[in-house]
């Protein structure tokens, strides 16, 4: 049996069946934006993010000094700023009791002392440190958690370059932008006009870094108009998929964010919905196609090579967005 989604997007019954026999960090993001259950429903499955599995999981590893990983961040997965960044993406509710405890405890205890630049080791943890892409991140899941985050945003508007978008090469001299401090920057500002209310500045920088993505249709050369097969920092190829992605760039995550962000279907992105569709496999679930090297701090999927259920959702949630699947 087929389910028809609100867009048009058709998933098979057994799909939503193991999307929903999983974590309650997927159940409720299933439930909300893919069978449309009822709110108060969608609410409490939400509330067992902080109390069962993954979420909890996490919230248990938190150091009484509010540090994850002994460290405001590392080059691993298992900092503080990572696991507050998983947090997000499962979907802890900010409001709850056990979000409140664990954030506030990281605002007032947490440093960047031995994490960054010296200069910044007095900074508290929701003042960021230099780098765009590091306190992108951070004021995302800042301003995520109703914490104030409006240093950090002053300096990456302050950071923006020409072409639209952002690369934490400039203090070296770049003067091109890098798809992964872009995408970085992208979700910050967006979940600062959530948080903070309309800003004219934040959303036109926004518009403009968004701008940057499409007219390269999310993964080519603006000056050739050829594909980007690797990222030139990393290595890692943009057409893979990854779950979490942490600073990394991948063509689902840029459309994941131009859904979020209510865009609506442009033609620049064709190649890119095409290339989501077509990593569907026979069962209608997509794989975990890459895994960055670190050290996670749960683990959240099978493996590489195997259904993904946060690729599974992610993709359903942008095919449906953009109301159609490209032959």
């Amino acid at each position: 049996m087929a389910i028809n989604l609100p867009q048009g997007v058709q998933v098979q019954a057994p799909v939503i069946e193991w999307l929903l026999d999983s974590d309650p960090s997927i159940r409720w993001q299933v439930m909300r934006d893919l069978i449309g259950a009822p709110g108060e429903q969608v609410s409490e499955e939400r509330a067992k993010v902080a109390a069962e599995g993954v979420g909890a999981k996490l919230l248990s590893l938190q150091g009484a000094d509010g540090r994850w990983g002994g460290a405001a961040w590392n080059r691993g997965w298992d900092s503080t700023m990572h696991v507050v960044m998983l947090l997000r993406d499962l979907g802890l509710d900010p409001a709850s009791g056990p979000a409140r405890r664990a954030v506030n405890l990281v605002r007032d205890r947490v440093s960047w002392k031995g994490c960054g630049p010296p200069v910044c080791d007095s900074n508290a943890f929701f003042e960021g440190e230099l780098e765009p892409c590091i306190n992108a991140q951070v004021a995302a899941v800042g301003a995520y958690f109703s914490q104030d985050v409006a240093s950090i945003i002053a300096r990456l508007l302050a950071e923006q370059l020409p072409d639209g978008g952002w690369n934490c090469e400039a203090a070296n001299g770049s003067t091109r932008s890098s798809f992964n401090t872009t995408i970085c920057v992208l979700e910050a500002l967006l979940a600062y006009e959530r948080s903070a209310g309309d800003s004219s500045a934040v959303t036109e920088a926004r518009l403009r870094g968004q701008t940057y993505l499409l007219e390269r249709r999310l993964f080519h050369r603006l000056s050739t108009g050829e594909v980007i097969e690797r990222d030139r920092k990393g290595g890692a190829a943009w057409t893979s998929f990854a779950f979490p992605t942490w600073w990394h760039y991948d063509v689902l995550r840029g459309l994941d964010y131009l859904r979020s962000a209510g865009v609506a279907y442009d033609e620049r992105m064709v190649e890119a919905i095409k290339l989501v569709a077509s990593k569907r496999d026979r069962d209608g679930r997509w794989p975990l196609e890459t895994r960055y090297p670190g050290v996670m701090p749960v683990e959240l999927d099978a493996g590489v090579g195997h259904p993904s259920r946060w690729n599974t959702l992610r993709a359903i949630r942008v095919l449906n967005w953009f109301r159609r699947e490209p032959e």
